[in-house]
Parts: C-alpha cells; structure tokens; sequence
C-alpha cells in the first residue's frame, strides 16, 4: 500500500519530536508548547507556564525537527528568512511560530499553539469556567444578533481568540460569513462559512496574500459578516470603512489593555495605511464604526475573564472617544466581580425591535426595561 504524503508527514512528525510527543498529542489539557532551545521546553496548562523534564538531544536534532515543519508547511527558514509563521495542516491545525539563530540568542525557538474541539467554546462553556456571567453572556449574544461591530481586546494569551469563536455561536445560521485571518485559528460552527487565510510571499518576494488582500476579495463575496481574526497593520483602516458602509456585525479582536486604548490602538492601525489620513478623520471613523469593545484578560490563576464592556458613543469635545461602561469590575464577596455599571445600552432599541422579551429576561434593565 502506497503510504499518503499526510501520512509520511504524520510519522516524521511525531519522529522529529518525540521529547513533546506526547505534550503536543496525548495531553489535551496542555495549549501550548514554548521550546526555547533544545534544553528549555516549557508548556501551558490551565493557564499557567510549566517547566517540563524533555529535552531534545542536541541544537541539530531541534533543527531538524523545525525545518522538516517548515519544509512540509512550504516555508524556508535559512539566513534570508530568520522566522516563519505557520498552520500545521488537519487534524492537528496547529500554530506554529519559529524564529532561529543569530536572530535568537537562545538557539532555535519555537510556539506550538494548540486549538480546543470545534464545538467547545461557547459563550455557556465560558459561563461555566467562570470566564464571564450569564448576564454578560446574554448581553453579547443580543450584540451578536443586532448586528454591532465588537472588538474583543486584551493582551497576548488573554483569550481573545477564544471568546471571538464563542460570539460566532450567536450568529444565525443563515447568514455567509467570511473569516479572514493571518493563521487561521477560528472554528466556526456554522456550515456557510469562508476562511480566508493569508499566505507570506515566497522567497523571491512574490505570491504573499496580505490581510488587505483577503479584505478586498470579502467584499466581493456578499458577506453578511466578516470576522477578522486579528488587525496588527494597515488592513484596520480597510475593516472600519467597511463598517461605515454597511457592513455591520463585524467582530475582531486587537491587543490592548482598556477598551479606550483598543480604540487609540486602532486609530493607530490605520494611520498605518498607505492611504494618507488626517489623524481626526482616523479617530472620527474609529469612534463611530467601533460600538462594542469587549474586554478580556488573564488573571494572575491562569484562568481568562472578561474584564469589562463599553459601548463607543462618539467623539467628546477636543475630539476624545467617549465610551459607556456596561459592565465592569467591581468588588464582591468573594473579591472583584464584573457587574452591570447600572447604565442601560446605547443600542435598547435595536434590542427591543429585533428580539423578543425572552430573549432578554436576564438583565432586562440593561436593554432600559424594569428588571
């Protein structure tokens, strides 16, 4: 029987790192594998960094492990290509970032990111590890299903990836969505959905496909959402005109530490265009395409938790955002707790007109009813 070139990847794979083996395939509990050199093997579980026992023999055999990774993934990693990004194929689907010597000092580096079952994270399973309050959770699908632009915001590991696939549960099924992403990492439930994935350039500088790219082509596909894993660059300017012209609902994540800074960030962002924007004109767009930043962090346990929520409402005077608080922390018996700020939505209206009371009965006064 002629084995499969998956097949030949599946065994070297497991060959070529076998000191992680069984972190990478056995251990579900473990998302993250960080190898810093051949003798540094770090893993993350329940949130929190562990320093493993596993070695690989030597520099070379790690060296040999990572470039039959890029070579199978079609990267290169040689003195003109220092790092690669990349996402293994099916069933494993992992993220992998690699980055070599001279520009590590540490020897070769290398992330492995592992992702949860397709089904796992909704916005009930964030309920029930205490990462939101059914409150909270209600308020976002209600968000979900007016159609408001959300930006989830937090710092590197926080969670934001997986609290941007627990929204999309609460988009109707009958909707097309088009994900566009650096690595694609989301794992929608819904069947009419197009991932849309960017490619790097080859070593002859051609052929890369950049988040702008896929932008451009989404608008072409007649979405009713677009979910953009995450804006680093210039592709932010292209997600905000978009939102101003009829393309609501849009959900993407952007690091950042308050919901007032994720809308400073994607100012920033797109002034980082190649299209020459007056600063007003960026903060202007941002404050009226931005209506929902939800907020997430990791907390000093490990665990991830939704911080606060804020609602966008325009520019104050002296052209400064103006933000809502919905929900924020507060202190509570047992420490700080996200609780309603005691001011109802911006957005009760859409709420009321597109919904049904039972739809809402668990913070009815947020939607500006009588609890």
């Amino acid at each position: 029987m002629v084995m499969l070139r998956e097949q030949i990847y599946q065994k070297t794979l497991r060959h070529f790192f076998q000191p992680v083996e069984d972190l990478l395939f056995e251990k579900p509990e473990v998302t993250e594998v960080l190898i810093n050199g051949p003798d540094r093997i770090y893993c993350e579980s329940g949130g929190k960094l562990h320093l493993t026992d596993r070695r690989f023999d030597s520099e070379e055999s790690l060296e040999m492990a990572v470039r039959n990774l890029a070579e199978y993934v079609g990267r290169r990693l040689d003195e003109h290509n220092h790092s690669m990004d990349a996402r293994l194929p099916p069933p494993e689907g992992f993220r992998v970032h690699a980055i070599i010597p001279p520009a590590s000092r540490a020897g070769i580096c290398l992330s492995i990111r592992k992702f949860g079952r397709r089904n796992e994270t909704t916005l009930d399973w964030m309920v029930s590890k205490g990462s939101l309050t059914p409150e909270v959770a209600e308020y976002l699908r209600l968000m979900v299903a007016c159609h408001r632009n959300i930006v989830v915001s937090g710092g590197t590991g926080s969670g934001k990836t997986s609290l941007l696939n627990a929204l999309s549960f609460a988009i109707d099924e009958r909707e097309r969505i088009v994900v566009i992403e650096d690595s694609s990492e989301l794992r929608l439930a819904q069947e009419h959905t197009v991932y849309l994935e960017a490619k790097q350039p080859g070593p002859d500088g051609k052929g890369g496909v950049t988040i702008r790219n896929l932008f451009v082509d989404s608008l072409r596909m007649r979405p009713d959402r677009i979910i953009v894993g995450e804006v680093r660059r210039g592709e932010a300017l292209d997600l905000i005109q978009s939102m101003l012209s009829g393309h609501d609902g849009a959900l993407t994540t952007v690091h950042a530490s308050n919901p007032l800074l994720a809308l400073v960030r994607l100012e920033t962002l797109c002034l980082m265009s190649d299209v020459a924007l007056p600063v007003y004109v960026a903060r202007a767009q941002v404050a009226h395409a931005i209506q929902v930043v939800v907020q997430i962090a990791r907390m000093q346990d490990g665990s991830r938790r939704v911080t606060g929520i804020s609602e966008g409402a325009g520019l104050a005077k002296g052209e400064r955002y103006r933000m809502r608080k919905i929900f924020e922390m507060k202190p509570g018996l047992q420490g700080q707790q996200l609780a309603w700020t005691g001011k109802p939505s911006r957005f009760s209206t859409d709420v009321l007109d597109q919904t049904k009371p039972s739809d809402w009965e668990l913070s009815a006064a947020v939607w500006g009813m009588k609890p």
